[in-house]
């Protein structure tokens, strides 16, 4: 993974905001880290995942470009500190268990609550992407449940 540091000495003026020893900042490159598929045991149809950036301590958020095919989506699942998706390509749904689906198009933002299940994915004939960003507790994102069905889907 190719990362750039650059001092934060080179970047600040004097002052208090400086009086601090500096830490480095880190620029992970676009294209340093591979993309992957969606597992199939978390995702039905074609899923890639993109990772944007993971937990840097006392941080605990991670971040990953999501773009799911036509028809594709995620599993039933749940975060154990909430998730925000922002969409940022094409239409998708979103759905929480109990709920209505929702579609959701470029711009729109979702907040999931900590362990509400939900599932979000694609529109049945467009492709969808969206940034995914959530936090860890115990070192866990996600619990993982049962995939959603064609009629759960809304086919």
């Amino acid at each position: 993974m190719q990362r750039v540091l650059l001092s934060a000495l080179a970047l600040c003026a004097t002052g208090a905001a400086c009086a601090q020893a500096p830490a480095d900042l880190v620029i992970t490159r676009n294209g340093a880290q591979a993309s992957s598929r969606g597992p199939a045991a978390n995702f039905t149809g074609m899923v890639r995942v993109d990772p944007l950036y993971g937990p840097q301590a006392p941080s605990r958020g991670s971040a990953s470009y999501v773009t799911f095919e036509p028809g594709a989506r995620s599993a039933w699942h749940s975060h154990p500190l909430g998730q925000t998706l922002i969409v940022t390509a094409g239409v998708g749904r979103v759905q929480r268990w109990g709920g209505r689906i929702e579609e959701i198009r470029p711009g729109d933002v979702v907040w999931t609550p900590p362990g509400v299940k939900h599932w979000h994915g694609a529109a049945p004939n467009t492709a969808m992407t969206h940034i995914a960003s959530q936090e860890a507790e115990n070192g866990k994102v996600v619990e993982w449940m049962e995939k959603v069905s064609d009629e759960q889907y809304g086919k």
